[in-house]
């Protein structure tokens, strides 16, 4: 069995990959251990280079016969997070994505060494959690008892080619636009409905919608063991 960590960025994703992630791998061999990014007990969600860089070290260095996995958004990241202000140029999400992911890669490969960084998986989700949610707008609105969202969630998807490509702006990021759509005597309780979104959408419309997304998993799935 292939252990792998997965650095979160907080309890969203985390619940996500215990729930959604772990069971699906386990079959192909692949034990995910999710943590969220940083002391235990924290909220995550600041995930600096120097936080981040301490796990993934942790996780590498203390244990030679696991691999290591990211699992947090574009959205949020610093101005000097490895790679950022150079994936910020690209409008194309995967060009975003291959730019921050070698960066992060690279500066890792150097508080590491190389040798431990072929056991390392970077990810950064473009751009944020709640962009998998739009993968299947109705499965949205429904699976969180909002109804009366379908028709709204559905014209936010229409507008982009994929899901990963709704953009990250302070006011149009995924989160914002589902927190502003929501009546004003209810709130967006991220961890909770937010997994319970992806856990009624399904993980197999979210592959098929999220390009990106499923060439992680697919890694993940293709993992070799390593050498004893």
């Amino acid at each position: 069995m292939l252990r792998v960590h997965v650095i979160c960025e907080g309890p969203t994703e985390e619940k996500f990959v215990n729930e959604l992630l772990v069971p699906r791998l386990i079959s192909r061999g692949v034990d995910l251990r999710p943590s969220v990014v940083g002391q235990p007990g924290k909220k995550g969600g600041d995930v600096s280079y120097e936080r981040l860089c301490a796990d993934v070290k942790k996780r590498l260095l203390g244990d030679r016969q696991c691999h290591c996995t990211t699992l947090f958004d574009f959205y949020g990241l610093k101005s000097d997070f490895p790679g950022r202000s150079r994936a910020v140029n690209y409008t194309n999400p995967r060009d975003k994505f291959n730019t921050i992911c070698s960066h992060l890669n690279a500066a890792l490969k150097n508080d590491v060494g190389e040798n431990s960084i072929r056991r390392f998986v970077p990810y950064v989700q473009m751009h944020e959690f709640e962009g998998l949610l739009f993968s299947d707008p109705k499965g949205f609105a429904l699976a969180i008892e909002k109804p009366s969202l379908v028709a709204l969630f559905t014209k936010i998807r229409n507008e982009f080619q994929t899901p990963e490509h709704i953009n990250d702006g302070p006011h149009t990021a995924p989160s914002k636009r589902v927190i502003r759509l929501f009546p004003p005597d209810t709130r967006y309780e991220k961890p909770t409905l937010g997994a319970l979104a992806a856990s009624g959408i399904g993980v197999d419309v979210i592959r098929q919608e999220c390009p990106l997304f499923d060439a992680w998993l697919a890694r993940l799935e293709n993992l070799q063991p390593l050498p004893a």
